[in-house]
């Protein structure tokens, strides 16, 4: 059986290339997506209730800001930031996670599992129209993320450390 590569497809999926990384490092990027995309995707699916068919291209546009985002911020001044740390964890995450230690290819999927249940509770809510669960499974969505970033920030250190590069980043840049 082949194990699908997430990461990977999820990178593929966002087109993302060097420009594109370094744009998505700038703080208001990574923070508007790591604080905005999940919930105007909730709301924009909730407003169904209140402008029927309407949802449909809100969702859209929702969907639309989740593929822009790392592209509509300019490049920062410079890299140093928890975010942009975090955003090129990720990078090196994604193109050299089996060169990592086994303690961070474990956290890392831990985190990304933990999601799972609150995406879970999330869409019950978003499918039966319950608030409370909505607002409960989004949270338990968007709390693993957060951990998630700050373990890229800890893989950046490490791989750094260790005398990894950044594919588009020069060391003296990080």
């Amino acid at each position: 059986m082949t194990q699908v590569d997430v990461y990977n497809l999820a990178e593929r999926a966002f087109a993302m290339n060097d420009s594109v990384w370094r744009r998505h490092a700038n703080p208001l990027s990574g923070l508007t997506r790591l604080w905005t995309c999940l919930p105007l995707l909730v709301l924009a699916i909730w407003s169904r209730v209140w402008f029927g068919w309407w949802a449909l291209p809100l969702t859209a546009l929702a969907l639309l800001w989740i593929w822009l985002n790392p592209r509509v911020f300019p490049e920062p001044h410079d890299f140093k930031s928890w975010m942009s740390r975090a955003v090129f964890g990720e990078r090196v995450w994604i193109d050299h996670r089996h060169d990592l230690p086994d303690h961070h290819q474990r956290m890392v999927h831990v985190l990304t599992w933990l999601s799972l249940p609150g995406a879970v509770v999330m869409i019950i809510g978003l499918v039966f129209l319950w608030w409370d669960w909505t607002l409960f499974g989004m949270a338990m969505t968007m709390v693993p993320k957060v951990w998630f970033c700050d373990r890229m920030v800890w893989i950046l250190d490490d791989w750094l450390r260790a005398g990894g590069e950044v594919p588009g980043v020069r060391r003296d840049e990080l």
